[in-house]
């Protein structure tokens, strides 16, 4: 495809009035900041942000969109990477720009992995699997994929919440682990990456079963350099979209959230409360990417988006925000609270039960939306 029926193709009316609409509220938000910190009124506070959500949902379809795109012309593992990895490492680059901030930021990678991290594994996955489960009865997944994804979450989430606990400092690394816990992280992850795009890839796609046959992956398509070289007008072009389309949306949850902080602390909410709903709405475009991979029977796209997006989240946050703690010489408190640990164990032991089944049904993503409640209510607690 040449360059420029790629870009007639993929630049729409409704897609430039996304970007258009994502980069003026964006632009907006920007030069209202010193009105929107002189203090307004309850219910003005709550109008601004009741428009600013109803502007990341549309922006976010835009990314939907796109990441469906390339789903399908890549195929599993690597559409659903280019989403995955967009969002991400945009959450990173938030997370290190506010511990690069005058203000002391001791908590919130940990606080804002942990948010994400219960989201993903319980309110995502639970809506997924019973949208999905009520309309197909036969969701299976890679089973190899999904134990690959799930070890290395139980290591990587024990590395960030639990092993600071037992060998650190008051919830912190010292120095010497710092460096060792940055190394190991990175070659890990690396690993991960270079097996899942090369030798392991049909580990990650969906799979499909004959009457009485065996698990088996689905038929072969095209490799990933006949796709690029045959389709590289289109691919580069929807990624550059879904990267300026995706980039509003974080923009515009990340200056919300003083408004938030400012409108729950007037109504008694907890101050924790903002944490989950910023990363529910940071993760809003996989998160709908995830239920609609369900809605359509692609039980494997759901895990390489929730458990993939996860992987990611924790492989690419330790380790920048551990360096950025021993540059500036600033306390990376990572230990969770025992509450959080509790439900941390809940939520990988959930995930190894369903997805390890020889199916996966409605039920289970009940169970998982009850321990995502079960961690609301410890939220207010």
């Amino acid at each position: 495809m040449s360059a420029s029926t790629a870009l007639r193709s993929v630049f729409t009316g409704s897609v430039i009035a996304r970007i258009v609409l994502g980069w003026v509220a964006v632009l907006i938000l920007s030069l209202a900041s010193s009105f929107l910190a002189s203090g307004l009124s309850t219910p003005l506070v709550f109008l601004v942000l009741a428009a600013i959500v109803a502007v990341i949902i549309v922006c976010s379809g835009g990314v939907v969109t796109q990441a469906e795109h390339l789903a399908h012309r890549l195929g599993d593992p690597y559409g659903t990477l280019v989403l995955t990895l967009s969002i991400v490492a945009i959450e990173v680059i938030l997370i290190s720009a506010v511990m690069l901030g005058p203000s002391d930021h001791q908590t919130i990678a940990r606080d804002s992995v942990m948010a994400t991290v219960m989201i993903v594994l319980n309110l995502v996955i639970g809506l997924a699997l019973i949208v999905g489960g009520m309309r197909h009865d036969n969701l299976r997944v890679n089973r190899t994929g999904i134990s690959t994804y799930l070890s290395m979450l139980v290591v990587l989430i024990a590395t960030a919440f639990a092993v600071p606990a037992v060998i650190g400092t008051d919830g912190s690394y010292n120095t010497g682990q710092a460096i060792t816990i940055i190394t190991l992280t990175i070659v890990l992850y690396g690993f991960f990456l270079y097996r899942q795009t090369g030798a392991q890839h049909g580990d990650y796609i969906e799979v499909m079963e004959a009457p009485g046959a065996a698990e088996e992956p689905a038929p072969h398509s095209p490799s990933i350099g006949v796709i690029l070289r045959e389709y590289k007008g289109e691919i580069l072009t929807r990624a550059v979209v879904l990267l300026i389309t995706v980039i509003p949306i974080v923009l515009l949850s990340h200056d919300m959230a003083s408004l938030l902080d400012d409108g729950l602390t007037r109504i008694g909410a907890p101050l924790a409360l903002s944490g989950v709903i910023i990363a529910m709405i940071v993760f809003l475009p996989e998160a709908i990417t995830t239920v609609r991979a369900a809605w359509q029977g692609e039980a494997q796209r759901v895990t390489n988006l929730a458990h993939g997006a996860l992987v990611s989240c924790v492989g690419l946050t330790l380790p920048v925000v551990l360096a950025i703690g021993l540059v500036t010489n600033q306390t990376v408190i990572l230990a969770e609270t025992p509450a959080n640990l509790v439900f941390l164990v809940i939520s990988l032991l959930l995930s190894i039960a369903t997805f390890t089944a020889h199916r996966v049904t409605a039920v289970h993503g009940s169970a998982n939306l009850s321990v995502f409640v079960l961690y609301g209510l410890s939220v207010f607690a």
